[in-house]
């Protein structure tokens, strides 16, 4: 219930640019923990009413623990290079209540020792592929 909160959230803000939605998906009280973005709930909405067209997310593994759920992504147009991103979430009364991320300029898999891509959007649908196998 907490992952799929947490996936129409990012949904919603980073691929529909639905500024809407933070009513419906965050708690009034939103504590907002990246010092870049202003506090609040009318913050995000404004953050999300203003963002471009360009701003895209594409979700990953979503791991829930209790109250919190971390998903890991990646974003583009965010910032100039597309970034890998952890979003760490606390629920409270069905809302998303406080939030942290790690974001990362995203690099290559040709340029890293091992070739393994920091991110592949299809890693949580293997993964759960893998545990039923």
């Amino acid at each position: 219930m907490h992952k799929a909160l947490v996936l129409d959230a990012m949904s919603s803000l980073f691929q529909r640019h639905d500024a809407s939605a933070v009513e419906r998906l965050y708690a009034p009280n939103y504590i907002q923990h990246n010092p870049n973005i202003p506090q609040g709930r009318d913050a995000l909405q404004s953050l999300v009413a203003n963002l471009s067209q360009n701003v895209y997310y594409e979700p990953g593994l979503i791991v829930a623990e209790g109250d919190f759920v971390a998903i890991h992504g990646r974003i583009r147009g965010w910032a100039d290079a597309p970034q890998v991103v952890i979003d760490i979430f606390r629920v409270e009364g069905g809302k998303l209540a406080e939030h942290w991320d790690v974001l990362q300029t995203e690099v290559p898999a040709t340029s890293a020792l091992g070739g393994i891509s920091m991110f592949d959007p299809e890693e949580q649908a293997h993964r759960a592929r893998t545990r039923t196998a």
